[in-house]
């Protein structure tokens, strides 16, 4: 059943100052099963309610729903949009650089992403590096800047991990390693530089006759690797080098998601017993580069099989954050089962950036970062209707320039619309 367009063209201007009711939609909570002819309640910013039984509170607004599907938003562990730069050319470790201080919010990029439905992102510098940076948790918000966007831990930092790598892309003339071997031996021993960093940090906290060491950014960032207070976000394809990764890991007792993993389905078990999860990036048409070159659709349900938590990743500009959802439906024709692929754009990747308690289901007390389709998540046929990220609403297909940035065209990947650009190009788009 269409949604009565009258409904649907309110401003939303006073989402935060009462409730607001999505009434009659099938609402897949994914901490649970889909609900029929179901109600989500928010109000602000929060989820109150969701069920087939709601009270709805007098005076809330009312959104017809009914024929709407309505998910959690979608995370993205592993995005690169906003053009955004990490380490340089002049070594292959560099720790002390934060994608922070190099990214354009304001970026097209981020409202297509917004059309994917996507509403978290875990934004990377790049791969050339064994070790390029630290990363940045964001909400896709309509913020002018960096920290209008940015996650926050409930001390105040702001919410990220470090992005290691190993394989190819960082094998180039020196200073960068020329193996495999050179690549591991060379974290392997700065992580050593980080431990007695921080032994004498420590050592000069419990006596007032040591002198703290010269502060080091680069060991800072590290510290807080080895302290836990960052998660190591590590690009490895390989079945060899995700061996690598986590021996590493369990080395020096940091905390790693493994990224792409194109042979994971080599050693699932492995990988299993070690503990750790899998950010799974799904090519339908895999190229481009010789270490993923058996990388498999099947992965997800390999991994899924042998008990292996995942999650899936756009690597974007690699694949386009507005066919996320595709990400999914691929997975599940390949053998992975419906929940744990709805899961794997959701709650598992929240749990993965360590915001599972804020983001990733329709949990009563959790942000209410949600997004409203027109059909079932993995058909073909369904697209976004609309994305809202903590109550407010971000996206909106009828919106002509949201459109645009949707379907593509002429505009879309501009920071403004250009003169003359004809917003009513995409009736058949709708």
């Amino acid at each position: 059943m269409v949604v009565a367009s009258a409904l649907w063209a309110t401003t939303y201007a006073h989402a935060q100052d009462k409730p607001v009711a999505f009434i009659g939609a099938t609402i897949i909570p994914i901490d649970g099963e889909p609900i029929t002819n179901a109600t989500l309640l928010v109000h602000n910013g929060k989820i109150q309610a969701v069920g087939d039984h709601v009270a709805v509170p007098a005076g809330a607004e009312q959104i017809d729903a009914r024929g709407r599907f309505i998910m959690p938003g979608l995370v993205d562990t592993h995005s690169h949009l906003g053009g955004g730069w990490g380490g340089d050319s002049s070594g292959p470790i560099q720790p002390a650089c934060r994608i922070y201080d190099s990214i354009n919010v304001l970026d097209a990029g981020l409202q297509k992403a917004q059309a994917g439905g996507l509403t978290t992102l875990n934004v990377m510098p790049g791969s050339g590096h064994l070790l390029s940076g630290q990363t940045i948790y964001i909400k896709l918000n309509d913020g002018r800047t960096i920290d209008d966007l940015a996650i926050r831990t409930e001390d105040g930092r702001i919410a990220g991990g470090m992005k290691m790598a190993n394989g190819t892309n960082s094998q180039r003339e020196a200073p960068f390693p020329g193996t495999r071997a050179k690549s591991a031996a060379l974290v392997r021993q700065r992580f050593i530089d980080a431990l007695a960093y921080r032994e004498k940090l420590m050592k000069a906290e419990s006596d007032d006759d040591k002198d703290p060491p010269d502060r080091d950014l680069a060991l800072e960032a590290l510290c807080e690797v080895l302290d836990g207070k960052r998660v190591v976000h590590f690009h490895t394809h390989r079945a060899d080098d995700i061996l690598t990764a986590i021996r590493l890991s369990q080395e020096f007792g940091f905390k790693v998601v493994l990224h792409h993993v194109s042979e994971a389905w080599k050693v699932p078990d492995e990988i299993r017993k070690a503990g750790v999860a899998c950010s799974v990036i799904v090519i339908d048409s895999p190229g481009g580069k010789l270490e993923a070159k058996d990388l498999l659709m099947t992965t997800g349900a390999v991994l899924e099989k042998a008990g292996v938590p995942v999650a899936f990743h756009t690597d974007d500009p690699i694949t386009d954050s507005r066919l996320f959802l595709r990400s999914a439906a691929l997975a599940v024709r390949a053998g992975m089962s419906r929940e744990k692929a709805l899961a794997a754009l959701t709650i598992e990747g929240a749990k993965m950036l360590e915001l599972d308690q804020r983001i990733g289901t329709l949990t009563p007390g959790k942000d209410a970062d949600f997004i409203v389709l027109d059909g079932d998540p993995l058909s073909v046929y369904t697209h976004v209707r609309r994305t809202y990220v903590e109550g407010k609403l971000v996206f909106d297909r009828d919106n002509p320039q949201d459109d645009l940035y949707a379907v593509g065209g002429y505009g879309a990947g501009e920071g403004h619309i250009p003169y003359g650009c004809c917003l009513n190009h995409g009736e058949h788009s709708r």
